[in-house]
């Protein structure tokens, strides 16, 4: 069975990403730096358009000292 994304749900994931970085102030750059992933996968996420897997979403969280949760929070 192949698996529906839910692309609401991504693209409110990544406004949250989003937000966060500029309420701290951080560069996409920097930021994906600290995350340790792709500035490339970085502009995806915030844009909704990639599926992005749990451990992303604690290294995102981990570089923005937030609870996981707070990601998901929408």
């Amino acid at each position: 069975m192949k698996q529906k994304r839910n692309s609401q749900a991504l693209k409110k994931f990544g406004k949250r990403v989003r937000a966060f970085r500029l309420q701290q102030d951080i560069s996409q750059r920097q930021f994906a730096f600290d995350a340790d992933i792709e500035l490339s996968l970085l502009k995806r996420i915030e844009k909704g358009e990639v599926n992005t897997g749990i451990t992303t979403v604690f290294s995102i969280a981990h570089a923005l000292d937030i609870p996981p949760k707070d990601l998901l929070d929408f």
